[in-house]
């Protein structure tokens, strides 16, 4: 055995000391507390621009389409559509042949 106290009791010989002081643990956790808030703020980067590419990409749609949407407004108005295939006006014709 070893009597000059350098080892503790614990496995593994040697003169290093695997715990860690007062300093080390205050360190390690500095370091984490840091590593997260820069990945919470790296990430807020990260949405906050795939929420902007998002909405300029619906805004370039809806803009493209605002002649089309039109269009089918008008269309809507002036007649009645029969199982979104056909559009069909009742007129005096129809009455005539019944």
């Amino acid at each position: 055995m070893n009597d000059n106290g350098l080892n503790s009791g614990r496995g593994g010989g040697g003169s290093h000391r695997s715990e860690a002081g007062l300093l080390g643990k205050v360190l390690t956790i500095a370091a984490g507390a840091i590593l997260l808030i820069a990945a919470f703020m790296f990430s807020l980067l990260v949405f906050g621009a795939l929420l902007i590419a998002g909405l300029l990409a619906w805004g370039y749609l809806w803009w493209k389409t605002r002649d089309l949407r039109t269009q089918l407004k008008r269309q809507r108005a002036g007649g009645r559509v029969i199982e979104g295939e056909a559009v069909r006006e009742v007129g005096t014709d129809d009455d005539a042949r019944s």
